[in-house]
């Protein structure tokens, strides 16, 4: 029984969220377009540390790339930047397989700061190129369609084909390599596994989701600039709170992380929804405003206090721990 359950279930999901768009407003189906996307971005990281743990910070520099394949398609070539969705996956593997060839010799926090360090080189190139890439002017193009329709259900398929893909890559042989890496690199290598090898092939993969999660942000926003794109904070470390609320090496781990994270960031963007705007904007008390002002603000603390609960009571994420929280929910009911 809960075999079938578990089969019905993403199914049950999929059709929910094809139906979603069509009842609700464009502010709602904006949200869940930006949920979409880090559904990809989330399981592109999931894949390099989650599975084969490899920590890494360097999804800006693979994002910003594929963003900007995009967007030079059009402002250099005079393409559709529709093309990214395609190239900007390619460009940003083209990226990742010098840098893995070289860094992935490192082990650690030091392949986490080479990853860290490729931001910031890439986040420059991009600034000081200015003839090619337009510097901190960014990139602007218009927007292929008025609705947002199009955009959210281009952002389901991206979503749902990333989940395929890492679904059958770690039910193949290359998925083994890479838990067996992850486990214990050395033991891996006794058995003859060329983990450098397998640690490249992982790296590539997750590039070229970033990469086409880049050219959809191009495409659905319109524009871009360095600082935007190759963030490291709106970019690389919101895909590890992904994936670490979500769950780490959990195949539905990053879908659920990116849900909850864009509801957190929004939600203290717009000060609960609204409702804490307009209490104290009704109240008329200037303290109550300036607190609403900083409420709005304050989205990283909200972060921090989540993923400080998240690894305190739910260190396997949300996925993860599931029965566990379950198990909590049904103790209080009884």
């Amino acid at each position: 029984m809960r075999k079938n359950i578990k089969k019905v279930t993403p199914v049950i999901v999929l059709v929910i969220l094809v139906l979603f768009p069509l009842v609700v407003n464009e502010y709602y189906q904006h949200l869940m377009i930006l949920v979409l996307m880090w559904v990809v971005i989330g399981s592109a990281w999931n894949l390099i540390a989650g599975y084969t743990g490899q920590v890494s910070f360097g999804d800006a520099a693979f994002f910003g790339t594929g963003a900007y394949t995009a967007g030079l398609l059009v402002t250099k070539l005079g393409l559709s930047a529709w093309w990214g969705l395609i190239l900007g996956g390619i460009s940003a593997s083209l990226i990742a397989l010098p840098f893995g060839w070289i860094c992935f010799r490192l082990r650690g926090a030091y392949f986490a700061l080479a990853t860290l360090a490729l931001n910031e080189v890439m986040r420059h190139v991009a600034t000081i190129w200015e003839d090619f890439t337009g510097g901190m002017v960014g990139i602007l193009t218009l927007q292929s369609f008025v609705s947002k329709l199009p955009y959210y259900y281009i952002a389901l398929g991206l979503a749902v084909i990333a989940i395929v893909v890492i679904r059958l890559v770690m039910h193949s042989k290359l998925g083994y390599y890479f838990l067996s890496i992850r486990e214990d690199q050395d033991a891996a290598e006794s058995l003859g596994i060329n983990t450098h090898h397998y640690k490249m092939i992982s790296l590539v993969i997750a590039a070229a989701l970033t990469g086409v999660a880049g050219a959809l942000y191009m495409n659905y926003m319109g524009f871009i600039d360095p600082h935007v794109v190759f963030s490291l904070h709106d970019i690389s470390i919101m895909a590890i709170l992904v994936g670490i609320v979500g769950g780490v090496g959990t195949q539905y781990g990053p879908a659920v992380g990116a849900f909850v994270m864009v509801a957190v960031q929004e939600m203290f963007r717009t000060g609960g929804f609204g409702l804490v705007s307009k209490i104290a904007r009704a109240s008329g008390s200037d303290l109550l405003i300036s607190i609403s002002d900083m409420i709005s603000k304050a989205h990283v603390m909200g972060f921090g206090i989540l993923v400080v609960i998240a690894i305190l009571f739910m260190p396997n994420g949300i996925v993860g721990d599931w029965k566990k929280i379950i198990g909590l929910f049904s103790r209080k009911t009884q």
